[in-house]
This record gives structure tokens, sequence and C-alpha cells, in this order.
């Protein structure tokens, strides 16, 4: 039988794990993921997450207007959203490394057994890490960014090997303007939508979008903020 000292030690070795999960993600500005106390984002993510659904396309890529748009609140509370409607899987990859946080999260909470495996230009194994937030909805992250023209196959090997296990994989393709290759990520989606700032946004940041994305891939525009 477990002493009342070492059950009160085990209590409180696990407040403080759970505390700082929680200073992990609200740094982040993820502390509402999965909660209901802001109903009006919660709503409109359910929404947009019966589109989703809606629209049977599996691998979704979300690409900023500019840099001051960040990607990863908003790809998880839709995530969040999907797994409340559906009970799916879903899965938040962070291709690009673009917040070394959720890196680290990830590194932190990843079993061996939860790591997928890609293989980069010459062979090597390359491991993307999983780390469970809440309920069945995971990120997906590597162990550090690529080199310009390593970024896109990685991410292709991964999608094509690593996420069977996931019926919905949000991917935030921040960052691979600047790499060049935008264009070839967003390829290899199934659909992909622009995330824009509300009143910041102009047009000519949404003609650019369409001039340089596939057609037959673009899901439509969401603005934060």
């Amino acid at each position: 039988m477990t002493r009342p000292s070492r059950r009160f030690k085990i209590r409180k070795a696990e407040a403080r794990a759970v505390a700082r999960e929680e200073a992990r993600l609200q740094a982040l500005g993820l502390d509402q993921v999965g909660s209901k106390a802001n109903s009006e984002v919660h709503s409109e993510c359910v929404r947009i997450a019966r589109r989703l659904n809606a629209a049977r396309q599996k691998v979704v890529g979300f690409i900023p207007a500019n840099h001051k748009v960040a990607v990863p609140p908003l790809a998880l509370q839709l995530g969040s959203a999907l797994v409340e409607l559906t009970g799916a899987t879903v899965a938040f990859v962070d291709a690009n490394v673009r917040y070394p946080a959720l890196s680290a999260m990830a590194e932190e909470g990843t079993a061996p057994e939860e790591e997928h495996a890609a293989r980069d230009t010459q062979g090597r194994p390359r491991v993307f890490r999983t780390r469970w937030l809440r309920g069945s909805l995971a990120v997906l992250t590597p162990p550090a960014a690529e080199l310009a023209g390593e970024a896109v196959p990685a991410l292709a090997r991964l999608l094509l090997d690593g996420v069977d296990l996931f019926e919905y994989v949000l991917v935030d393709l921040t960052g691979f303007d600047v790499l060049g290759e935008h264009a070839s990520a967003a390829a290899c989606m199934d659909a992909v939508i622009l995330v824009g700032q509300a009143h910041r946004t102009r047009e000519r940041d949404l003609l650019r979008f369409l001039r340089e994305m596939p057609p037959s891939r673009f899901l439509g525009v969401l603005m934060v903020g």
C-alpha cells in the first residue's frame, strides 16, 4: 500500500507536470486548445471543421499571408474541433520547425514507438516526433529545420509513409516561402488554406497567393485577429 506521504508526493509531481504543460501551451498561444472558454472562437472552429470534414481532404496545408500570422493556434483549434466533431485522430505538423517550443514539447513527450520515420535525401532516417496534446490530437515535428531543397522531400515522405494513423493531417507551411518552396510544398497537400489577418491582409496578398497555388487545391481563406 502506498503511504500517505508517498501519495501526496505523487499528486504534487503530477500537479507540477500539468502546470508546466499548461504554461507551455499558454506561451505558444495554445491554452484554449480543447477549451470552450472562448465560445465564439470555438463555435467558428467547429463550423470550419464541419467544412473540412465535408471536403473529405485528409492533408490540409495552412499558409500565412505574411510573417506576422501565426498558424499553430488556429490549426490546433481546428484540429481540436475535428476531434470533437468526428472522434478522429488528427495530426498537426510543424513542417518547417518555425516554432521551436513545439519541437521541444514534442521531443519531451515522445516515446520511441511514437516516432514517425522518414528518410532524407541521403537515405538516412529522419524522425518526426509525436506529442499527444489532448484526446486524439497530436503534434508532429522534425528535430530541426531542413535546408533549402530538403524540406519539401522530407515533408512528402512523411505524408506518404508516416501518417497512416491519422484521419486528418493539418500542416503548417510557414517558412516555405523563405526557402522558395511554398508552391511545391502546397502541391504535397490535398488542399490549402490561406491564413490572413483581419483588417490587415490586403487583396494583393490574396491575388499573389492564388497565382502561386495550384487552383484545384485551394480551399479558402481564413482571417484571424
